[in-house]
């Protein structure tokens, strides 16, 4: 495979993965509350997600195309409620200390299912590869897509939370943290409701 073939491809990712979203919102409150490691740790979690999502496209096993598949709904909804849990996490407010608070661990859950639990990433994919994948392609190529779309998504949001940890941007955050946290909070809650309903 020529990297004239990858190129659309990578474009569309980088794309994608630069629009904002819930998974922008989490991944700037992992950094802001816990600083690099955890934000690092929730880039890698996402892409993570994002890249079992872009194997089972690839892989052609998917037959979530359809908004009325029952794993898409079970999906959506687990993904509803997740952001409406991470909302109410915000809303409380972190009393976090020392060690726990700083955890990549938590950050790397977060990121992870802040993209397993959105299947609109699996429709985006399969329309993504359903142009640019062909028949003929051997199960490396395949794989090799794969992991493109996993490295291009993780690195983006760990480049997003490196660049803000290491800048004024994130003490300027961390001042105005609450207020910040009530704004993701409540547009979290507003996208949770939003695919419930």
């Amino acid at each position: 495979m020529e990297f004239a073939a990858l190129a659309p491809i990578l474009l569309v990712l980088i794309l994608g993965a630069m629009s904002p979203g819930p998974s922008l919102a989490v991944l700037l409150r992992n950094t802001m509350e816990g600083g690099k490691a955890r934000g690092v740790s929730c880039g890698l979690g996402h892409g993570i997600g994002f890249g079992i999502y872009a194997f089972v496209a690839i892989a052609g096993i998917a037959q979530l195309k359809s908004s009325a598949s029952e794993a898409a709904v079970v999906l959506e909804i687990a993904g509803g409620l997740f952001l409406l849990f991470l909302s109410a996490m915000m809303i409380k407010g972190s009393d976090e200390e020392g060690e726990h608070k700083n955890s990549g661990r938590r950050g790397f859950t977060e990121g992870f299912l802040i993209a397993f639990l959105n299947p609109k990433i699996l429709v985006f994919l399969i329309a993504i590869f359903s142009q640019f994948v062909q028949p003929e392609f051997t199960w490396g190529e395949r794989l090799l897509i794969a992991s493109i779309a996993m490295l291009t998504d993780g690195g983006w949001y760990v480049l997003v939370a490196l660049i803000i940890s290491e800048t004024p941007i994130l003490s300027k955050l961390q001042e105005h943290a609450r207020g910040f946290e009530l704004t993701m909070a409540t547009v979290l809650a507003g996208l949770g409701i939003w695919i419930l309903i």
